[in-house]
């Protein structure tokens, strides 16, 4: 099943949307302030978050860039009453997905909320295991705090780990992710998988990087046997 979260300060349209949301076989929990929001949403668990612009306590914007900031790729539809070009490029660089301009049919609603609900969101600034930090909009990595020096493979195969972590990556999603179609010879990937075990894990004492065997590779905490 679907899970949403609406973040909406107007009781009697949150309610429809969540009637109608479950009619639909869409789970959605609700929040009546952006303070309520953000701590719904770093729970986690939800496919999808439906945020209205103007809220009381944290407005949608803010919201959204909190949890950008920290790390959160979860997909964001802006609910506004606004369509001005500058209030959606505001809010596509708060962190926002997607946009529906009040008053919205509910079954654009739906079909927007699956469309989301498909990828994870590109808008995430900050990417993170443990100690391990990849921001994105300055382009640094860091480890306790230290700068790490990556080459521009390094770069993208930690990125593409990072955004799986703790999930495993295969060998051939991985080097997908760092040749598209001009995939080379079968020793590149683990040549670069050892410069970047190097950069991440050796000055360290505990190693994040894991190579799973007969599946490929993690960004995690716990060891893999």
């Amino acid at each position: 099943m679907l899970n949403v979260l609406l973040v909406e300060d107007d009781l009697d349209l949150a309610d429809t949307v969540v009637q109608f949301l479950e009619l639909e076989g869409i789970r959605c929990d609700h929040g009546a302030n952006g303070m309520a929001g953000l701590q719904l949403a770093k729970e986690g668990g939800y496919q999808v978050l439906l945020l209205d612009i103007n809220l009381p306590r944290l407005d949608g914007l803010s919201l959204c860039e909190k949890l950008r900031d920290g790390g959160d790729d979860t997909p964001v539809l802006m609910l506004t009453a606004r369509d001005g070009l500058d209030d959606k490029l505001a809010g596509f660089k708060a962190g926002t997905d997607d946009y529906l301009v009040k008053p919205f049919a509910l079954k654009e609603l739906v079909v927007r909320l699956e469309a989301l609900a498909r990828r994870r969101s590109g808008q995430v600034r900050k990417l993170s295991c443990a100690d391990l930090e990849m921001n994105l909009r300055d382009k640094t990595v860091s480890r306790e705090g230290k700068i790490l020096k990556l080459s521009p493979t390094g770069w993208r195969l930690l990125e593409a780990l990072l955004r799986a972590s703790p999930e495993v990556v295969s060998r051939q999603a991985l080097e997908e992710a760092v040749w598209e179609d001009d995939i080379p010879d079968s020793n590149s990937l683990k040549v670069h998988i050892f410069h970047l075990r190097k950069a991440i894990d050796l000055p360290f004492s505990s190693p994040l990087l894991q190579t799973v065997a007969g599946h490929g590779f993690a960004i995690r905490e716990n060891s893999v046997e």
